[in-house]
């Protein structure tokens, strides 16, 4: 049966993700790239297409798990009564290659394990050809490309189970499984010694950690968020997806299932917007250069998302011979949001690099002119419609939050030319600039509440527009600011969580909370001096979490978290209101409080 999605762990190893249930079985990998097809696709359907399970040949009484500290090790602890106790240590060594280490350890008693390695390829629709040689057991798609297991048990292999063996783990014992993804003609390199590449793993991890300026009271959790975001980082590239998985339902049952695995322009600024914060200057200079050849290969035309190399990515299309999370269908692959026209990307890339050089990256002249190419584009378009912060695919609209960071792109680039002495033509950015908000603040109202609405077509409530205050296009004290909280608070805050509007439909279903807008709804509270409400919501939101303190997209009372699993926008959303809570009490130093865009511009 389909395990709910808080039951899932991450692994990676900034190249490629896979995810461990709690029944010790990792039932979604995707080497040797996030958005390659996935060899276990479990997640998605049956164990006809694809597992690779570790666990007790035996009634397991208790699950534990946590991350070792501040690392993405992962231990499960299987209590099986009176037969024993074993632990089992799964991780991703941060090495070029596609790679998954578990160690099984017997804590206590004779316990009967089992293991099985049944991948399936092409997304669960080919069963692989298994051989057996010095090198170890491997599991042959048709193209060439394989799985590598090592072990130094007597392993079974037949073309219907894959790799299977029965063994006893007593107390202090140790079986070690290495799997290799190899694409074709890469042999394997020399044997590895699981020991030796988990002591390199943690041993990295905690290096990564202690550049990570917050000392705050909600470190655990801040740190746990930012090991995740990383996670979601394509190292060769510079590049992060949105998340490592998909076609996670947004409502169980529906159509509204999306592909992921892609760097979208509007979670990556954000997310780097707090690893600035937190120190990590080396990621946001590596994802700029990674932005400079986007900008060059498109002479300044943003798309929504890319592939993790940059380039467009894959044409959308559905795999229908996976039934899909709880039966959600269609399965996708690819993202066909490519292609839509979001004025508010313009917007973020600008506050970026804003943000980025008065953090003290060393931006270079390149820099300012692709900057400048971007303005010439929001000049350009800014009064046209588009699709919007939420990729819906009907009619393009005049979005609010979308104009507001229209706005926003003017803005910063003005106090940017301004404050360095750049070159721009500042009396043409002046008047486009004031006459984007004086259109928001004439078109955007609605006049029965006094709120700004969804879009100049549709007077409705949108959690994307509590950025208003936290983006300086006005402060949070202005009548029409509080107006919209109050309006977000009584049509979109349900059961203690925000959901992002209103919407049910036959496609898409009742959709659950966006956990991202709950925390932009903590955040305008603590600017509104509601603290205790904030904090409140805070903890609430943090309870969220699953055991190993992940968070998907949404979540439903009635099925948990649900979406795309682990969601960089729900961890990066959970930071930038940890370090807002606290700000005053200046708990980091990779940024200055001061400079915040949550302060109003004057």
């Amino acid at each position: 049966m389909t395990q709910p999605i808080e039951d899932y762990a991450l692994l990676g190893n900034l190249r490629c993700a896979a995810l461990v249930g709690r029944n010790g079985s990792i039932d979604w990998f995707c080497p040797p790239r996030f958005d390659s097809p996935a060899c276990f696709s479990k997640l998605l359907g049956t164990e006809e297409h694809g597992f690779w399970q570790l666990a007790p040949d035996r009634p397991v009484r208790e699950v534990q798990r946590q991350y070792q500290s501040e690392t993405l090790v992962l231990c499960t602890e299987f209590d099986c009564g009176d037969a024993g106790r074993v632990r089992i240590t799964d991780f991703m060594p941060l090495d070029s290659e596609a790679l998954i280490v578990r160690r099984a350890e017997g804590l206590a008693g004779s316990v009967s394990m089992h293991m099985q390695l049944a991948p399936r390829f092409g997304y669960g629709k080919r069963t692989p050809r298994c051989t057996e040689d010095v090198d170890g057991i491997s599991l042959w798609d048709n193209d060439g490309q394989r799985l590598l297991l090592k072990s130094d048990l007597p392993v079974k292999v037949t073309e219907a189970e894959g790799a299977s063996v029965q063994f006893t783990l007593r107390t202090g014992e140790v079986q070690d499984f290495i799997l290799y993804h190899l694409p074709e003609g890469q042999p394997p390199r020399t044997a590895a010694d699981a020991a030796h590449l988990l002591d390199a793993c943690e041993r990295w991890w905690h290096e990564w950690v202690s550049q990570c300026s917050y000392r705050g009271r909600w470190r655990e959790a801040v740190i746990r968020s930012l090991i995740t975001l990383k996670a979601l980082t394509h190292e060769p590239s510079g590049s992060m997806v949105a998340a490592p998985t998909t076609s996670l339902p947004e409502a169980p049952g529906y159509g509204a299932n999306w592909d992921y695995r892609f760097c979208w322009i509007r979670d990556a600024v954000w997310a780097l917007d707090i690893l600035i914060d937190s120190n990590y200057l080396e990621e946001v200079r590596a994802w700029v250069n990674w932005l400079q050849r986007v900008i060059e290969r498109n002479d300044g035309t943003m798309r929504v998302l890319f592939s993790v190399d940059g380039q467009s990515a894959e044409d959308e299309r559905e795999l229908d011979w996976l039934p899909g999370y709880l039966d959600s269908r269609p399965v996708r692959v690819g993202n066909e949001a490519r292609d839509q026209h979001q004025l508010d990307v313009y917007g973020q890339l600008v506050d970026l690099l804003h943000i980025a050089r008065r953090s003290g990256a060393q931006l270079t002249q390149q820099d300012w002119h692709d900057q400048r190419r971007l303005l010439d584009k929001v000049v350009a378009c800014w009064h046209q419609p588009d699709e919007g912060i939420w990729e819906l695919r009907d009619a393009r609209r005049h979005y609010v939050h979308s104009k507001v960071y229209a706005w926003v792109a003017l803005d910063r680039s003005i106090r940017d030319a301004e404050d360095y002495g750049l070159e721009a033509p500042l009396e043409q950015w002046h008047a486009v600039r004031d006459e984007i908000h004086a259109d928001v603040c004439r078109r955007g109202i609605d006049p029965e509440r006094g709120a700004f609405k969804q879009s100049y077509e549709q007077a409705k409530p949108d959690a994307s527009l509590l950025m208003i205050p936290m983006l300086g296009f006005l402060p949070i004290d202005d009548p029409r600011v509080q107006a919209t909280i109050a309006w977000v608070e009584r049509d979109l805050l349900r059961d203690g969580v925000v959901h992002r509007f209103q919407r049910q439909d036959s496609f898409s279903g009742t959709e659950g909370a966006f956990i991202a807008c709950s925390y932009w709804l903590a955040d305008n509270w603590v600017l509104s001096g509601r603290d205790e409400d904030a904090e409140n919501l805070f903890a609430r939101l943090l309870a969220l979490r699953n055991d190993v303190g992940l968070l998907a997209e949404q979540y439903d009372p009635r099925h948990g978290q649900i979406g795309n699993f682990p969601q960089a926008l729900s961890h990066l959303a959970l930071v930038k209101t940890a370090y807002l809570l606290q700000a005053c009490e200046r708990v980091h130093q990779g940024g200055s409080p001061e400079r915040h865009s949550y302060k109003p511009v004057t």
